[in-house]
This record gives structure tokens, C-alpha cells and sequence, in this order.
């Protein structure tokens, strides 16, 4: 069963984030706790670490694309 992980909400200003960088690609293995991206809001650079396990089915959103929170980022399988 297919798994979405999401662009969290870091801060309660927080409306958008930009992917910077992906750490993992299609295919890849992933644990909780696993950095997948890193993400930058209006303030910082963050590690965004899987809140789920699995192999990465597909990335929705490309490195350097800004998303709102709550936005689809990966599926996991």
C-alpha cells in the first residue's frame, strides 16, 4: 500500500517550502528517521527525515520547486 509523505509544517508561519536537494531516488530504501531532502522555508534549511518506511515509489516534486504545506512530495511503498 502506497504511503504519501508530505511537506510538513515546521512553524506556525510556515505556508511553503522549497526542495533544495533530494537524498534519495526512485527505487531507494527507506527507514523512519532516514533523511530524504533537504528543505528550505523562509528561515532555514532543514532535514526533512521519513516519517515512513518502505522503497520510494515516486518523487513529485523537483529539486528547486516550492510547494504549501501539506503538499505530496514522495510515495512509498
Amino acid at each position: 500500500m502506497a504511503k504519501s509523505i508530505l511537506m510538513p509544517k515546521w512553524g506556525l508561519t510556515m505556508e511553503e517550502g522549497t526542495v533544495v536537494a533530494w537524498e534519495i531516488e526512485v527505487g531507494d530504501e527507506v527507514e523512519v528517521g532516514d533523511v530524504i531532502a533537504v528543505v528550505e522555508t523562509e528561515k532555514v534549511e532543514v532535514d526533512l527525515e521519513s516519517p515512513e518506511a518502505g522503497t520510494v515509489v515516486q518523487i513529485l516534486v523537483p529539486e528547486g520547486e516550492t510547494v504549501e504545506v501539506g503538499a505530496v512530495l514522495v510515495t512509498v511503498e
